[in-house]
């Protein structure tokens, strides 16, 4: 079973991208196992702190190096990404040779309570992940409304449309994964 790194952009212990984080998670059961990974404890980037990595980065980059696939959920403040996600794909990117995005399956999803989601974000985030040379799964594209009661206090999806859509990007994500996992590598 693959592995993948979620990514929430939101410290806040109640953040509804988390809520929507683990309800794909219940989703992904029995096919992926998602590690909903923190970053609290990740300075902002700053080159120099290369010369004595701090803690919580080294961390960060090993859970990223370990995982098979990376999912990114991300809100949307004020029409842009939030700024401690920006700061762990820049940790992630460095120090030059050691890109742990390069080559790496992933995807982008994200929740706010307006009805676009968070597109503009997520438009954001791809471009930016692009050039670090991740392999972004293009469709299908989630940009999710919340709702109250559309996800349950044990993070079941109560919706039936709403479950099955979410449940065909989990597989359309989990398939990705295991296609760029069967490329033959260059010698």
């Amino acid at each position: 079973m693959r592995k993948v790194a979620v990514l929430v952009g939101s410290l806040r212990r109640e953040s509804i991208n988390l809520r929507f984080a683990k309800a794909l998670s219940r989703l992904a059961e029995g096919r992926m196992i998602f590690d909903i990974t923190g970053f609290s404890d990740v300075p902002l980037y700053n080159e120099d702190l290369w010369q004595q990595p701090p803690a919580g980065v080294l961390r960060l980059k090993g859970e990223l190096d370990a995982a098979d696939a990376v999912l990114f959920v991300t809100p949307e403040y004020n029409r842009s990404i939030p700024a401690v996600t920006k700061n762990v794909v820049d940790w992630g990117s460095r120090p030059r040779g050691q890109n742990s995005w390069a080559g790496k399956p992933a995807a982008v999803v994200g929740t706010s309570p307006g009805a676009i989601g968070t597109a503009v974000a997520q438009a954001q985030l791809r471009a930016i992940l692009t050039s670090c040379g991740v392999n972004l799964l293009g469709q299908p594209e989630v940009y999710f409304q919340t709702k109250p009661g559309l996800i349950a206090d044990d993070f079941s999806i109560t919706d039936d449309k709403t479950r099955a859509f979410l449940a065909g990007f989990v597989a359309q994500f989990a398939d990705h994964i295991e296609r760029l996992a069967a490329r033959p590598t260059a010698p």
